[in-house]
């Protein structure tokens, strides 16, 4: 599927907003993103773990906080991608990092936005003091042009000069204005007085406050004095002399028709919304806002464009149509990054508790199940999906249980870090799938001990058995085992499969626990352990046990030996014995020669004990 991504400038000025076309979830292959994957993750697990029980305010800065900490590794992915653009000399590249700042950018002015509407739901007031850092943090287009006035020799005398100071009475930044004026005043003593009233205006101008200093009530009072003031300057005829002067007075009266001459200097519709509420109504209820927002788009676009996606979720915002804003982003976002962690914060704020969408799921959940679906398809994200998928409650293990399954075992490493997630959370199918997995890929390249190891983890009887008689064959044919350090610490495991134990009596030999070996060989054959094909083998091993200078074969254990070898060569056909060479003849009479021989040493040793 092929999804637009909202971005604030194109190719046609600061006010052309662009859609660019992105494949979904390419963005997790995206070097220079993987910081915002990888830092926004602790932020989510860190959410999942706070405290819920702190109440009312305490709570709100908690949750206010934590979208601060999103919005900065936004704005941290943002400068990053920034240099990475400046410093590229690849034109594709380039042109790739200055789509994603676009992207970035925009996502973290609805981010902004919704942390004001949403998660800290400013109050009126309040609300406009917001909007006003909203706009001035984001509306970065006219930067340029300030620094460049404020950086000459004359600054009034600079042909933008008034430019500059329409911009920051237009974001409501007074005392910047104020200081740019005087400068003014200074060079035009003509103006002077007319500067005065001006700068008395600006400087007596209410704004809400951000503590419980006033009331809304003293605030409106205090404004519409100021606002009737204003009025009177102007209708006198005070600043008639200097156009630029009376368009700013008209500005502070919130005339529309002056505000939307300034067009350029806003360069967006929610600029200019922000710029009419500040100064004409700056005590706006946020359900106020959706009537101001539609007014103000109209206007400023004017019918000559169509909305873009981004002013699309804006404008859902601005109608706190929370479900409206996700299915938007969802929509014009290259990612699930953006809705995944949004929505799970506002969850948290417990705003969406209402919405479960028709196949069962809540929307939180379901968008972080398609996030950490992404993150699985990454050759080193996956481990980030983990703990997402751990955080849903209803279809996290599913998901968890299927994606895991399709990891590509690479290395051994990598297989033992897969397993240790799966034994974390008691997946006990996922182990042994993993674990047979392992043991296959060994057994093909011939490493029996890895292969036997991984197949006794998967609790696999049928397959270590397979790869126990890989291994007796191996010793039939050469004589002696590989890897004697994994027999060594096969341990409790030789239960596991009767071959195994093949492999314990070999270790116990090595070890001189003749005794211990002799039962156990004894032990292999009577109890029909061991195949007959290996009995031979078997009797072979028990030659040096039998001609130790010490006795260590019972006299009943000699002739359950002897039982043992009249009972293989006697299930031979005379055909098979006529077959047989002349080695196997030898080995049969050595056999024979030393049974015997040890049995009257035995008889012997108990005779004299007994006499004793």
């Amino acid at each position: 599927a092929l999804m637009g991504c909202v971005a604030g400038t194109g190719e046609g000025g600061p006010s052309s907003p662009r859609v660019f076309v992105v494949r979904r979830d390419q963005d997790i292959y995206i070097q220079t993103l993987r910081k915002l994957f990888n830092e926004s993750h602790g932020i989510f697990i860190g959410l999942q773990r706070s405290e819920e029980e702190l109440a009312g305010k305490s709570r709100k800065a908690q949750l206010v906080q934590v979208s601060k900490n999103y919005r900065s590794v936004i704005r941290a992915c943002m400068e990053d991608m920034h240099q990475a653009a400046i410093s590229t000399r690849d034109p594709a590249l380039h042109s790739q990092y200055s789509t994603q700042v676009s992207i970035l950018s925009a996502m973290e002015l609805i981010w902004n936005l919704c942390e004001i509407l949403f998660v800290e739901a400013a109050a009126a007031g309040p609300l406009l003091l917001r909007l006003l850092d909203w706009v001035r943090l984001h509306v970065c287009d006219v930067d340029n042009m300030v620094r460049e006035v404020l950086s000459s020799e004359n600054p009034s005398k600079h042909e933008l000069f008034w430019n500059v100071v329409d911009v920051f009475v237009l974001q409501g930044r007074m005392d910047e204005a104020r200081h740019l004026l005087s400068k003014e005043a200074s060079a035009n003593p003509t103006s002077v007085n007319m500067y005065r009233i001006l700068d008395d205006l600006m400087k007596k101008m209410p704004v809400p406050s951000l503590g419980n200093t006033q009331t809304l009530t003293e605030m409106e009072l205090k404004w519409q004095h100021w606002h009737e003031e204003c009025q009177r300057y102007l209708q006198d005829g005070t600043f008639a002399s200097n156009s630029h002067m009376e368009s700013i007075c008209k500005i502070l009266l919130g005339d529309e028709d002056a505000i939307l001459e300034k067009k350029e200097l806003m360069t967006t519709w929610y600029h200019f919304l922000v710029t009419r509420l500040l100064y004409s109504h700056p005590t706006v209820k946020p359900m106020e806002l959706r009537f101001y927002a539609q007014a103000c788009m109209d206007l400023f676009l004017g019918g000559e464009s169509s909305p873009e996606p981004l002013d699309t979720i804006l404008m859902a915002a601005f109608e706190f149509e929370m479900h409206q804003v996700i299915k938007e982003c969802s929509i014009a976002l290259s990612n699930w990054w953006f809705v995944a962690h949004l929505t799970d914060l506002l969850d948290h704020c417990k705003l969406l508790q209402s919405h479960n969408l028709y196949f069962g799921s809540n929307m939180r959940e379901f968008l972080l199940l398609e996030y950490a679906s992404g993150l699985f398809s990454h050759h080193s994200l996956w481990q980030l999906g983990v703990d997402y998928f751990d955080h849903c409650p209803e279809y996290g293990r599913v998901y968890l249980e299927l994606h895991i399954e399709r990891i590509p075992l690479n290395t051994e490493q990598k297989a033992l870090k897969v397993l240790r997630i799966c034994e974390q959370r008691q997946m006990h199918e996922q182990v042994r799938s993993i674990c047979k997995i392992m043991a296959m890929k060994a057994l093909r390249n011939n490493r029996l001990g890895s292969a036997l190891s991984w197949s006794i983890r998967a609790k696999d009887a049928a397959f270590a058995t397979l790869i126990s008689d890989r291994f007796l064959k191996d010793y039939c044919e050469r004589g002696c085992f590989s890897d004697l350090d994994l027999i060594d610490n096969l341990g409790p495991s030789m239960l596991l499969s009767d071959r195994l134990t093949f492999l314990e009596f070999h270790r116990l030999y090595g070890e001189k626990r003749f005794s211990e070996a002799a039962r156990l060989l004894l032990m292999l054959m009577t109890a029909h352990i061991a195949p007959c094909s290996f009995w031979m083998t078997l009797l072979t091993d028990a030659l040096p046990l039998l001609e130790q200078k010490e006795v260590i074969f019972s006299a009943e254990q000699t002739y359950e030996l002897m039982r043992c070898l009249e009972d293989l060569t006697a299930g031979k056909s005379d055909k098979q014995r006529f077959q047989d060479d002349d080695v196997e003849s030898m080995k049969v009479e050595m056999l024979r020669l030393a049974l015997a021989r040890n049995l009257a040493r035995v008889i012997v040793k108990e005779g004299t004990l007994e006499g004793s």
